[in-house]
């Protein structure tokens, strides 16, 4: 059994629910054949978002870890290639920190890629029904803080680990009254399950079109 660590945020900017951990606690239920997975609710906030993370992966133990968030507007499920190492708030978070242009990891690289076969976890979404991207970016809030901080964790002290990040569109409840894309959090499980069995099942990636113009 692959041992696989999921996390998801707790609501953020005025949201009473984040598909993100409603996802992957159900996934966490019902989670691929061949994985055993624990979810986490991360707290989004700078800097116990992390102190969660490590101390759920010093206590699982996870040969995958898979974090998730919610990222609004977009209209499909994206899968994460890079992490970079800046903290730049467009809003505070729930604790009402608002870093500005300053780094996850004082000292840290720049960035790091994802160690999850992207594309083929893109591929894998796809296949079981459900649209999926490759995304060049986490943004600079605390999606990305997390991501960087999962990968720096994973190069100087979990080098066996594999890891990466995924956003999820909003859900439906959450557009009600707005004309923005949406995702029911049943079809983000599919295709999270799909995300989470490639991630297990494969160390290498495939070559596919996954880039972008802008």
């Amino acid at each position: 059994m692959t041992r696989v660590l999921l996390t998801g945020f707790e609501p953020f900017g005025g949201e009473r629910v984040n598909p993100s951990w409603q996802a992957v606690w159900r996934l966490a239920a019902a989670p691929p054949d061949g994985c055993d997975a624990t979810a986490v609710q991360l707290p989004c906030v700078f800097g116990a978002a992390l102190d969660t993370l490590r101390a759920a992966v010093e206590r699982t133990d996870p040969e995958v870890v898979v974090c998730v968030g919610q990222a609004g507007g977009r209209a499909d499920l994206t899968v994460e290639r890079m992490a970079v190492n800046v903290n730049d708030a467009v809003i505070p978070d729930n604790a009402g920190r608002q870093p500005i242009d300053a780094p996850v990891v004082g000292g840290g690289p720049v960035g790091y890629f994802a160690t999850l076969p992207v594309k083929a976890c893109v591929a894998a979404a796809r296949t079981a029904g459900v649209p999926a991207s490759v995304s060049q970016t986490a943004g600079t809030y605390v999606c990305n803080h997390v991501f960087y901080g999962l990968m720096h964790l994973i190069a100087t002290q979990r080098p066996a680990v594999r890891g990466g990040f995924v956003h999820i569109p909003y859900a439906p409840e959450q557009v009600l009254d707005r004309a923005l894309p949406s995702m029911p959090v049943t079809l983000a499980v599919e295709g999270l399950r799909a995300v989470v069995a490639a991630a297990a099942s494969q160390r290498g990636d495939i070559a596919m079109l996954g880039g972008a113009t802008h």
